[in-house]
């Protein structure tokens, strides 16, 4: 092994030896910087709006420190998770995938259902805005994909009209409904609440590790480094091919 090599494993290591689990309300959200680059400026302004209809709100996940929540067990309904204390976050991802522009976004909860009935400790929903091309004027949405599960996504393309206000911010809300199985997001024509945004390069070292790292079950990070490339791949819509603007 190389001395580079040693160096990342032992830094990985320290970063988990450090990092703590934090009751779920005690993790309070990473501000949301200021946006610098074209990607990051482009994820906030299509930032969606996200509206819980039932089930848990959500909750940060991770702090700079690498401090990790340490979620609730998958029983009695919402109880200790209808309200967060220190406020919400949502986290970002975005990159180029066959030729769009794909912007992630994730909500991170501390407990998931099936069929309406707590049944486990984590869960994650996310959604995949894309659009033309951050760099432009104007840039405009061409799809929007809503995840339905732990691995599948809704998609739309071109995004649903009444889905998208002011054609820049999707609104969305999500449901655990007794029919679907896990809880989904879906497209509403309610408005709903913004989270402070912090995308997947504005974390700290320390909670892109934990991110990277932690187990948080079947409840996979959908943005990390391990899971992102292939949650892009089951958000694409082969119609996104051939569309020019929304």
């Amino acid at each position: 092994m190389n001395f580079r090599g040693l160096v990342i494993i032992i830094a990985a290591t320290l970063a988990a030896v450090t990092a703590r689990r934090v009751d779920h309300d005690k993790l309070g959200p990473i501000p949301q910087p200021d946006p610098v680059t074209i990607s990051e400026k482009a994820a906030i302004k299509f930032k969606p709006q996200l509206n819980i209809v039932d089930g848990c709100v959500s909750f940060p996940a991770v702090n700079d420190g690498g401090d990790f929540s340490g979620g609730l067990k998958g029983s009695n309904g919402n109880s200790a998770c209808d309200d967060t204390p220190m406020g919400s976050q949502v986290y970002g991802r975005a990159a180029w995938y066959n030729d769009k522009w794909a912007i992630m976004y994730a909500w991170f909860f501390p407990k998931g259902f099936f069929m309406g009935v707590a049944s486990r400790r984590y869960d994650w929903s996310s959604a995949v805005v894309w659009i033309d091309n951050p760099d432009f004027a104007t840039p405009a949405i061409l799809g929007l994909s809503t995840s339905t599960s732990d691995d599948e996504y809704q998609r739309k393309s071109p995004a649903p009209d009444f889905g998208i206000l002011n054609g820049v911010t999707p609104l969305l809300y999500r449901s655990i409904s007794e029919v679907a199985g896990q809880p989904m997001l879906d497209y509403s024509s309610r408005t709903g609440d913004f989270q402070p945004l912090i995308m997947w390069e504005q974390l700290t070292d320390a909670a892109r590790e934990t991110l990277n790292t932690f187990d948080f079950g079947d409840a996979q990070v959908p943005f990390n480094d391990a899971n992102f490339e292939e949650k892009l791949k089951k958000a694409f819509h082969s119609k996104l091919i051939h569309l020019i603007a929304y």
